[in-house]
């Protein structure tokens, strides 16, 4: 059966803003108690911000490394005529900006899709945490190289799949990392995305995803109130999709 709506969008669920990436660091890697105190012990500050705000610029050169706390951001590319495409899309918990540890120029904006909590970490400050804790190191460089593996799967996803199987992959995907992270589940979740937004993450437009959106209820894949995406069976949603979440290298009950 499908839950009911039960709550708006992931919210912290811890007393430290950075008790979540502990948590998606450890989905990856393993971390004692010390290394998970001096992840704790990290000089930063939480600012909130409305959706659509900009965290990151392409261009810009950066002094901190940014976490999401609560809420939802969004990595994005834009052509030279102004059209976009939504590269990952990332839930509490996660770190929005780790290349910069290491690059010095953003090639990418990075943008809140909803008002959102973000923990902002000098950058000098998370180079010494990662060198002096090697857990810590292997943890972050895991992290980025699981993003690497999902940017592949949405490559193949936007290139390969048709519409059907493309928006189904991408709902299970949510629903997988949210899983993982303990924020919702597998059988239902906001998704507070536009069609607009959803047609930019996966190269179609709005009218196709609407009209896709609607083919999925149609076969009981999913059932929506509002934005939020029920699934009354996880097992034909992922058949569906072509979804295995061997990519997200998680520690997840959605497989």
């Amino acid at each position: 059966m499908a839950i009911a709506p039960s709550s708006p969008t992931p919210a912290k669920t811890a007393t430290s803003p950075l008790a979540l990436m502990i948590r998606k660091l450890e989905t990856h890697a393993t971390l004692d108690r010390r290394d998970r105190e001096a992840i704790q012990a990290l000089p930063h500050h939480v600012r909130t911000f409305d959706a659509s705000a900009y965290l990151v610029r392409e261009g810009d050169s950066l002094q901190h490394c940014s976490v999401l706390v609560s809420g939802y951001a969004f990595r994005q590319k834009v052509t030279g005529d102004g059209l976009r495409q939504i590269v990952s899309l990332h839930i509490p918990g996660e770190p929005l900006d780790l290349q910069h540890l290491f690059l010095d120029l953003a090639d990418h904006n990075v943008q809140t899709l909803t008002r959102a909590e973000v923990a902002i970490i000098p950058r000098a400050a998370l180079q010494e945490l990662a060198l002096s804790h090697p857990a810590i190191g292997h943890a972050l460089f895991v992290n980025t190289l699981v993003e690497g593996s999902i940017f592949r799967e949405w490559a193949l996803n936007v290139g390969r799949r048709d519409a059907r199987t493309r928006l189904a992959h991408f709902l299970c995907e949510v629903a997988a990392r949210l899983d993982a992270q303990g924020l919702d589940g597998v059988r239902g979740y906001e998704l507070p995305m536009s069609q607009e937004q959803i047609g930019d993450a996966l190269g179609l437009t709005a009218v196709h995803v609407n009209r896709t959106m609607k083919l999925l209820e149609s076969e009981g894949l999913i059932v929506r109130t509002r934005r939020w995406i029920s699934i009354p069976s996880w097992t034909a949603l992922r058949e569906v999709a072509d979804f295995s979440s061997r990519y997200l290298h998680a520690r997840s009950k959605a497989d």
